[in-house]
């Protein structure tokens, strides 16, 4: 089963990113290439432990639904969301806020499976591992031009 692990220092406190990680809309944003919406669930503001909601993208040449559920949540320093329908056969994704000097480092721990197979584990070690982690990678750009340039603001006040 594929492991992404990425690490991204944020120069904003732990609050911050903590929702900003968890924001429907801050998370549209960031998958706009994707066309990635929120269809059912909790579809604006913030997602909250035991809350889900169903993401619409277009993903591979096709449009994708994705259910995931917040499992766990401890405020600032942890949560975790896991896929309850959808393409994968396993889906989950934790995500780790820790406080340093300066800012806040997050860490993102994202383990998947496919379905089908020994194909399936072919096409997750020559392409989709990479896809995903450049998901991730942009998700964290996202999320620290806005906590770092104080856009967060806006999107957290309304």
């Amino acid at each position: 089963m594929p492991t992404i692990h990425i690490t991204t220092f944020i120069a904003a406190p732990p609050e911050v990113v903590f929702d900003l990680s968890r924001h429907i809309g801050l998370h549209k944003i960031s998958q706009q290439q994707h066309k990635e919406e929120a269809v059912s669930g909790i579809t604006n503001g913030l997602i909250q432990k035991g809350e889900s909601v169903t993401w619409k993208a277009k993903h591979l040449f096709k449009t994708r639904f994705l259910k995931i559920r917040i499992t766990e949540m401890k405020p600032f320093s942890f949560f975790e969301d896991v896929m309850e329908e959808g393409d994968f056969k396993l889906f989950q994704h934790q995500h780790y806020f820790k406080p340093v000097q300066n800012g806040t480092i997050v860490i993102d721990t994202l383990q998947f499976e496919s379905p089908y197979g020994i194909f399936g584990r072919l096409f997750n070690r020559v392409y989709l591992t990479n896809y995903m982690k450049q998901l991730l990678v942009h998700r964290n750009r996202t999320i620290k031009e806005y906590a770092e340039t104080k856009k967060w603001e806006a999107l957290l006040n309304n």
